[in-house]
């Protein structure tokens, strides 16, 4: 079977997304690939069909729960044999998913990073024989990307266990330094290929705005441009106060954020894929796997912590090809703060030992023990009992997560589980006795092989169908079942999770890559410098800047972003642009300036052709935009 005839017979397609057929070929040649494909590009089609090509499994791995558990059902729904392990899991579960990939009829074993290196998957893996290794979210595994995640390291270990298994990265956003990262700490092949959609979304309409009235702005953009809208808030609170708002000037809106129970946050996003809900208002655990195309509008309602988030939550409009609109609110605070939130995120050695202690204390894991081990994490009441700040608590864990000493995550989705605790002699009178809850008995154990052994992975809805009674029957059946002792049943969980990847270190033995995290703190200052340029920049194409930021050198004026349309009658002549150009190197060789001092000695120019001519100079390396905002030459 073809390519074109694996994406017709699983997909629906006839035809492939730019760069998508040349990537699978790739894969199916069996070299090592990196495909840089823009949110909503088809990365999932391209390890999907060849290993629906191939013999054997395809290895997935995948920091998000959200994305693992969408492509998971995704596939499930074409009838393709799917398993998946993450973060939450006990031993049992594991070992039995693990048994599953090794000698069942499965093409896809979807896993979490921080679970490669353990004793049980290494155990394993021989057995596993996977064809093709997936490694989304790729810029993860890169110290310069902005979502660096240790455990990504630790995935190249696999090349050492399977060298002759071809590897494909995927990412949205990837400059060109964390490109390169990429393909050298996967120990990519000499002879491999890299893949990178252009950044320009020709179709896609960029503006910045500060508002004296963010509240009056977003009704305004929601009133003239009309279809399906996004609107990105920065905290769950804001989600419901802004969308409130919208309700009450008569815009069809709902809030969405990870702290929902999973069945709320389907339904709601389920009314907002088929239209019922106009307007999603949403912190950025809302988009991910999701494929809608008809998107009119991504506001976002305060700035985000760097570009390549920015690009990947506003790439959510406009799929379909047809105009759309990403729009960014801000107020001068905001931009100060960003700045701020560095020195927070990235604490001193002497705080981060006195959280990591009391992290510690709270899970009551006691010194030399605790790698492997997984718990539930209410991470305001961890800075409430110690008296933390909790976004210097939050801060905190991200940054533990960052040396490898923990892995944190925020929302965490564990699958329901049943094992019987009766005997099969106490069962049956049990069942003569409660006969209503003799179906649910029967159908556990006609669907699940083993469940009287060790715990098994069930699915609710999937039960009620197959036994014919309402979901919320089941459920309640189950929770009696469990009360009663006959099951022990553990619902599904979604909160947030910490698993322990060291044993806890002793006090005097606590240690910290410095330097390390010192030049991290280093690249996260540029990233927020690159984002503040994006937001007060009022000369340069904003889908340039957002091309050059990824090493688009040639990416040209968009003609359709605010700065484009506002900078129409601006533009200065070649022979006008050449003058100012040498103007500001003559007085940058004399003196670092500040842009403030610069329009000061250049005052007769227009302000907008000045920025026009500096954000050139910088994009070309000629001129640097140092601490405290002053240019030099290069």
């Amino acid at each position: 079977m073809s390519p074109q005839e694996t994406l017709k017979k699983y997909y629906g397609y006839e035809t492939f997304r730019p760069l998508q057929e040349e990537i699978i070929n790739a894969v199916l040649a069996k070299k090592d690939t990196l495909a840089v494909l823009p949110t909503g590009g088809g990365k999932s089609i391209c390890f999907q069909i060849p290993a629906l090509m191939n013999e054997g499994l395809c290895l997935v791995i995948s920091p998000l729960i959200a994305l693992i558990k969408d492509q998971v059902e995704n596939l499930k729904k074409k009838g393709i044999g799917v398993l998946s392990i993450y973060s939450g899991m006990s031993f049992v579960e594991v070992k039995q998913t693990l048994q599953n990939a090794a000698f069942g009829n499965y093409k896809f074993l979807y896993v979490s990073p921080e679970r490669l290196e353990t004793k049980l998957f290494l155990e394993y893996l021989p057995a596993l024989k996977p064809s093709l290794i997936a490694v989304d979210e790729a810029h993860c595994i890169s110290q310069w990307g902005y979502d660096f995640r240790p455990s990504y390291i630790r995935i190249a270990n696999l090349r050492e266990e399977l060298p002759e298994v071809p590897i494909i990265a995927l990412t949205a956003s990837a400059t060109i330094n964390v490109q390169n990262d990429i393909c050298s700490n996967l120990l990519f092949h000499k002879e491999h290929n890299r893949f990178q959609q252009s950044f320009a979304r020709p179709n896609l309409s960029y503006s910045v705005f500060k508002p004296a009235s963010k509240e009056t702005k977003l009704l305004a953009i929601l009133q003239n441009v009309k279809g399906a809208a996004i609107v990105y808030c920065k905290s769950r609170k804001q989600t419901t106060v802004v969308a409130e708002l919208l309700r009450m000037n008569n815009v069809e809106a709902d809030f969405y954020h990870a702290g929902l129970p999973s069945e709320k946050r389907t339904a709601k996003q389920d009314a907002w894929i088929i239209n019922k809900t106009r307007t999603i208002v949403s912190t950025n655990a809302f988009g991910m796997g999701i494929d809608k195309p008809d998107v009119r509008v991504v506001v976002h309602y305060d700035v985000p912590g760097c570009l390549e988030n920015y690009y990947q939550e506003a790439g959510r409009a406009g799929r379909d090809g047809k105009r759309a609109y990403a729009v960014l609110l801000h107020s001068s605070k905001e931009t100060d703060d960003l700045i701020y939130k560095i020195e927070t995120k990235y604490p001193s050695l002497v705080k981060l030992k006195m959280i990591y202690l009391a992290l510690m204390n709270y899970l009551q894991v006691a010194a030399g023990t605790g790698e492997g081990l997984s718990f539930d994490m209410d991470v305001a009441s961890f800075a409430q009992h110690f008296k933390l700040n909790i976004l210097e608590a939050t801060y905190g864990i991200q940054a533990l997560s960052q040396e490898g000493l923990i892995s944190f995550s925020e929302m965490m989705f564990k699958q329901s589980t049943v094992e019987f605790k009766s005997s099969k002699t106490d069962l049956e009178e049990f069942e003569i006795l409660h006969p209503k809850l003799e179906q649910i008995i029967k159908g556990l154990l006609r669907s699940y092989e083993g469940i009287f052994d060790y715990p098994c992975i069930i699915y609710e809805k999937l039960l009620a169908g197959f036994i014919k009674i309402p979901h919320g029957d089941i459920v309640k059946g189950l929770v009696e079942l469990h009360q009663k002792g006959i099951i022990d049943y553990k619902p599904t969980n979604e909160k947030p999770q910490i698993f322990l990847l060291k044993n806890r270190m002793y006090n005097d033995d606590f240690f910290i890559d410095v330097a390390a995290m010192t030049l991290r703190k280093a690249e996260a200052t540029k990233r927020t410098k690159a984002i503040n340029n994006y937001v007060t920049n009022a000369a340069f194409c904003r889908s340039k800047i957002i091309g050059n930021y990824f090493g688009e050198r040639s990416a040209t004026d968009c003609g359709i972003c605010d700065n484009c349309i506002n900078n129409t009658e601006a533009k200065l002549s070649t022979e006008e642009f050449k003058i100012v150009s040498d103007k500001i190197i003559e007085l940058l060789k004399i003196e670092k300036l500040t842009y403030k001092q610069l329009i000061l000695k250049l005052k007769p120019l227009r302000q907008r052709s000045l920025w026009q001519v500096i954000t050139f100079l910088i994009a070309e390396e000629i001129i640097v935009n140092e601490e405290k905002e002053l240019l030099s030459l290069k």
